[in-house]
């Protein structure tokens, strides 16, 4: 029988953007592995606003498997990367008021597994210092970097002079004038073909109009969530947890070879840091003894609330059964991590320090695949 999986981006992720495809690793690495195990799949990769509100995200994921998965009883699979996770989480729910027409939540009830790829189930930190003024000009800055660096990998040094320009006014761009936010963006963007660019600017322009979802990956507003929004008895959840090096590290140092990868590298340092803080109130998972055993055979370091893959702490991303642990950066999961041997097929968000690389990519794919497969 046919398997349908769905790829739901998280905050300032998206399906596909300007040509480049999101999700392209996660989704070829699961093409082979259901084709070498004989079972015939339809992968989509869905595109979401990228910081709405959970609900709002979680109507639009709604109606994109409804157009799409057919009349069938075809068994499907959501696969949510960071605040993907909590969307398909919401989706599901029993629960859960999302404010829209029966018949295009009728499809959850074909849904078989759930599987968290670094997912804030508890909240993260950095979310707080998103919300506040500084925070903003830092997830504006963050997005340009995200969409260059993926999209069009290590900037010439032409437009990285652009790039470092552009974060430098980052400061003037939330006066309400939304033609400078636009000057800025397109003096960043001009290498870009027009069709491309205007997609980007389409993007950017939603990060900055609705911030919905920031203020709700805060660990005060996860509290209420996870309150309210119970998991499907029948579907089998699982996550993925990383820990990626704090920045002081040698091995952070060595990786440091451009100029774009220290301006990087300092990102990285700065949401580390916010992504570190405790909220007492709030506390994370607490590890079942199988989650434990598995952190601390797959991670050098003891997990603690302060470790965290430079945007969600590692504890907060624990929530069903653990399938793989390992030390990643939060985009290196999906495949984007230096990869000097195919440097075009793997980029880099970020320099983060993580020894990521093809071979523990392909073990977390295994456990993907193995989960979904119910081997």
């Amino acid at each position: 029988m046919l398997h349908r999986i769905y790829f739901i981006p998280g905050l300032f992720g998206f399906g596909r953007l300007a040509g480049y495809d999101y999700f392209r690793h996660v989704r070829r690495a699961l093409e082979k592995r259901f084709a070498d195990a004989g079972v015939p799949a339809y992968f989509e990769d869905l595109n979401s606003p990228p910081t709405s509100s959970f609900r709002h995200r979680a109507r639009v994921l709604a109606r994109a498997v409804s157009a799409s998965c057919g009349p069938d009883s075809a068994p499907i699979h959501l696969v949510g990367h960071s605040t993907g996770g909590l969307d398909s989480r919401l989706v599901l729910s029993p629960t859960s008021n999302l404010g829209i027409d029966p018949s295009l939540t009728r499809w959850t009830s074909r849904v078989q597994t759930v599987v968290t790829v670094n997912t804030p189930h508890y909240g993260t930190p950095v979310a707080s210092f998103f919300a506040s003024v500084s925070g903003t000009r830092l997830l504006y800055a963050l997005s340009l970097l995200t969409v260059v660096s993926l999209s069009l990998g290590e900037p010439s040094l032409a437009m990285f002079s652009k790039l470092l320009m552009g974060i430098s006014r980052i400061d003037s761009l939330f006066g309400g004038d939304f033609r400078l936010f636009s000057r800025v963006a397109d003096g960043v963007l001009r290498f870009v073909d027009r069709e491309g660019r205007g997609e980007i600017l389409n993007f950017l322009s939603q990060v900055r109009t609705d911030q919905g979802a920031i203020v709700q990956s805060m660990p005060e507003a996860m509290d209420v969530f996870n309150a309210v929004a119970a998991d499907r008895p029948e579907v089998r959840y699982a996550c993925v947890a990383s820990a990626a090096p704090p920045p002081p590290s040698l091995r952070l140092a060595k990786r440091i070879r451009s100029p774009y990868a220290a301006l990087t590298a300092a990102v990285y340092a700065t949401l580390y840091q916010f992504a570190s803080q405790r909220v007492e109130r709030y506390p994370y998972a607490r590890t079942t003894p199988e989650q434990a055993e598995m952190l601390a055979s797959s991670l050098e370091d003891e997990v603690s609330d302060t470790s965290n893959d430079g945007i969600v702490p590692t504890l907060s991303m624990l929530r069903g059964k653990l399938i793989w642990a390992g030390e990643a950066d939060h985009l290196d999961v999906l495949g984007h991590f230096q990869d000097d041997g195919h440097p075009v097929q793997h980029v880099d968000w970020v320099t983060s320090g993580a020894r990521f690389n093809r071979r523990r990519f392909q073990l977390l794919m295994d456990a993907v695949a193995s989960f979904q497969l119910g081997d």
